[in-house]
């Protein structure tokens, strides 16, 4: 009991945020764009895939996550579909290239 009374005076339990569940996949010039946003203090942070069919069958998949925090799920994952849009239009294929 003291070792949670401490830990919870000093922050040495970690939280993590929540993810909500994940939304329908939307469809742009060959990629899935699917919005996943991470719960934070009341609001939503645009967070999600980025997914492509490779040319072997294989599913490429690039992590998207951004700072932007909004208050309505529904609003973010609008947010996160056109950030990702433009984020395919000026990156493409090069997203899945390892760093």
């Amino acid at each position: 009991m003291l070792k949670k009374l401490l830990g919870g005076l000093f922050g040495s339990g970690e939280v993590k945020p929540a993810t909500a569940k994940a939304a329908e996949p939307v469809e742009y010039n060959g990629y899935q764009i699917v919005s996943e946003p991470v719960e934070q203090g009341g609001q939503y942070r645009v967070s999600g895939w980025i997914r492509k069919p490779g040319a072997d069958g294989e599913l490429l998949e690039h992590r998207f996550e951004r700072s932007d925090l909004v208050p309505g799920r529904e609003a973010c994952d609008q947010l996160m579909v056109s950030k990702a849009q433009r984020y395919i239009d000026q990156v493409g294929d090069g997203m899945f290239e390892p760093r």
